[in-house]
């Protein structure tokens, strides 16, 4: 049991924030308080994420630019269109969950666990490097572009100037001041990765409470039921298993080898709550903002444990002998 706790801690702290939210939400002057602070902590997450992204390796992973476009397809043009589906389909669950899985459709692939189980699964791990960070620094204004429009054919409100104002200052603006000195602070902050982790994953936690306290004191367990999260839980992993399906076996299709198709797999599969949590509290704020991002919390967790499993098949396909001739054995399975 220690050691399951200290091997899966940030998951049990994800969700402790929500019970804590649900059993002493944060409200009135102290919220307001204490959303200032997230505030700044997101920015200095994202001027972090700046000034650690190597821009060699940004340079180096470029040439392969199959990969990283089918990747960027993935993430930004097919989860999307599944999003849309689901806006589509309004008996399929309550209406603001429904939001919140088009609006996890829209953000960028994850950037650690992307690399660590691409590296695990024995593929690609430079090209995992560059296309995750990639993604990620286009997810910075592609997301919530791409969720004003999505929201808006169908007919829900778009993205306001003010949504896209607090991005640009909150996320893109010390990002780019974060790259600009990457070139002195990189160095040291691989030296100190514990102050880097500890930002990461507290500016995440502290967006989760507020976001969960406003939706608490807004009523979202009165509104939502078992049946409603047993929706959610479904159709994530319906969205997973379609997206890991396509990612394999279309990259097979198109001439990949083992190891790229193992990085396509993970890398476009993945959907990052560090960005989704802060760009949901720009672009939601209020009490919506928690039910929003309840499916994403949900999907990633699903794609933790589904990925931690396909890696440890490759691995073991890869250690037999396996390859990209023999799908089969090592294919993504729902």
């Amino acid at each position: 049991m220690r050691s399951l706790v200290v091997r899966e801690w940030y998951t049990i702290a994800v969700a402790g924030m929500v019970v804590l939210a649900s059993l002493v939400p944060i409200g009135g002057e102290p919220a307001v308080v204490f959303s200032a602070a997230t505030n700044v902590a997101i920015a200095l997450l994202f001027f972090l994420q700046g000034a650690r992204l190597s821009r060699d390796v940004v340079i180096a992973g470029m040439v392969h630019w199959r990969l990283h476009l089918f990747v960027l397809a993935t993430t930004f043009v097919l989860f999307p269109l599944l999003g849309l589906v689901i806006l589509a389909l309004p008996d399929l669950m309550n209406p603001t969950l429904a939001l919140g899985v088009a609006f996890l459709c829209v953000l960028p692939s994850t950037i650690q666990s992307s690399i660590a189980f691409t590296s695990i699964a024995e593929g690609n791990v430079p090209a995992a490097i560059c296309s995750a960070s990639a993604s990620n620094v286009l997810g910075i204004v592609l997301s919530p572009l791409i969720a004003g429009v999505l929201f808006h054919t169908q007919g829900r409100a778009g993205i306001s100037w003010g949504a896209v104002e607090g991005i640009l200052l909150q996320l893109l603006v010390p990002f780019v001041v974060g790259q600009i000195l990457q070139p002195w602070l990189g160095p040291w902050l691989l030296r100190h990765r514990v102050l880097t982790q500890i930002v990461d994953r507290g500016s995440i936690l502290m967006a989760i409470y507020g976001a969960f306290s406003a939706a608490v004191i807004g009523g979202l367990w009165s509104t939502l039921g078992a049946r409603d999260l047993a929706a959610v839980v479904l159709v994530d992993m319906a969205l997973l298993a379609i997206v890991l399906c396509f990612t394999f076996y279309g990259s097979g299709w198109l001439g990949f080898n083992r190891a790229d198709r193992i990085t396509i797999a993970f890398c476009g599969s993945k959907k990052s709550l560090a960005s989704g949590a802060p760009i949901a509290n720009v672009i939601f704020g209020g009490r919506d903002a928690g039910t929003i991002v309840l499916p994403l919390m949900i999907f990633h967790q699903i794609q933790l444990m589904a990925c931690a499993i396909l890696a440890r098949r490759f691995a073991e396909s890869a250690h037999r002998g396996g390859g990209a001739g023999q799908p089969a054995e090592a294919a993504p399975s729902a």
